[in-house]
């Protein structure tokens, strides 16, 4: 292949061990931000409200990227539907503080879950998949998948893990900012089932680097 592209060997190979540059890295973390939002607006956004979405995150970016990237990703927007009320700029309604800080290594069972929400493509369209992971073995203790990304999504996959494991004392249940996890019927489960919220920050939604 080199000697057909005329590329000397070394080139390649040197090419290969520098590893992604810092524009590449940062176009990765925007489409990944660019597909939650299109899913979570039931993929009916096009750039310019998925933009808007990134400023509401904190996320520093050009529209004209946003547009580039959600074409590439072959994202389009729907015309005609009805709008979701929303107002930009605001912060979610109940934030709980980082109760987890970064410290993954648990010692004991049932002590820390973690939990997320993702999607699944399948023949009948998107399919997504809550699940619930115990820090201490990165196993999934608890799941639930729909057609919808709601709260009763989360809801459900966090009754099956209190279910399974029936936890003997309070549990952190760790998780992002999204509008399943600050939600009212979210914190009174939590209150009514001895388990206590902890949040990362916005941009920082990852939870467990091994899970």
């Amino acid at each position: 292949m080199c000697r057909v592209l005329l590329v000397h060997p070394s080139g390649f190979y040197a090419w290969l061990k520098s590893g992604l540059s810092k524009m590449a890295k940062r176009q990765r973390r925007l489409t990944r931000l660019i597909k939650q939002s299109w899913l979570e607006s039931g993929c009916v956004y096009g750039y310019r409200k998925i933009y808007h979405d990134l400023l509401d995150m904190g996320v520093s970016c050009a529209p004209n990227m946003v547009a580039r990237l959600v074409q590439k990703c072959g994202f389009k927007a729907q015309v005609g539907y009805k709008r979701r009320s929303r107002k930009y700029g605001t912060k979610p309604s109940i934030v709980a503080a980082n109760q987890l800080g970064q410290k993954f290594d648990i010692a004991t069972p049932d002590s820390a879950w973690v939990t997320d929400i993702t999607y699944i493509k399948a023949n009948e369209g998107w399919l997504y998949l809550a699940v619930v992971i115990d820090l201490y073995s990165c196993r999934v203790v608890g799941w639930s998948m729909g057609a919808r990304m709601q709260t009763s999504l989360a809801l459900n996959a966090l009754l099956m893990a209190v279910w399974r494991r029936k936890p003997k004392s309070k549990v952190i249940v760790h998780s992002d900012q999204g509008s399943q996890f600050t939600s009212k019927e979210w914190q009174s489960f939590l209150v009514v089932h001895n388990l206590e919220a902890s949040m990362s920050r916005r941009g920082n939604c990852r939870a467990c680097p091994r899970a």
